[in-house]
């Protein structure tokens, strides 16, 4: 088994529909620039609030991954 060394960045992603699409966005969008993603961890949920309901989910995460 090879050693690895990784790399951490934090984003943030944004929906209006859902934490875990805010999620599934952030790493979407992520993986599309980078390569090797291995994990994610959500550090900081919020949101923002419009009319008394939920306008948006922020989901802060640090994702993992591998450097070549």
């Amino acid at each position: 088994m090879s050693d690895h060394i990784y790399k951490i960045i934090e984003i943030v992603g944004s929906s209006t529909k859902s934490s875990d699409d805010a999620i599934q966005q952030a790493i979407a969008k992520a993986s599309s620039t980078l390569h090797n993603l291995d994990w994610f961890e959500v550090v900081e949920t919020r949101g923002h609030i419009v009319d008394s309901k939920v306008a948006h989910y922020q989901v802060k995460l640090k994702i993992g991954f591998r450097l070549d």
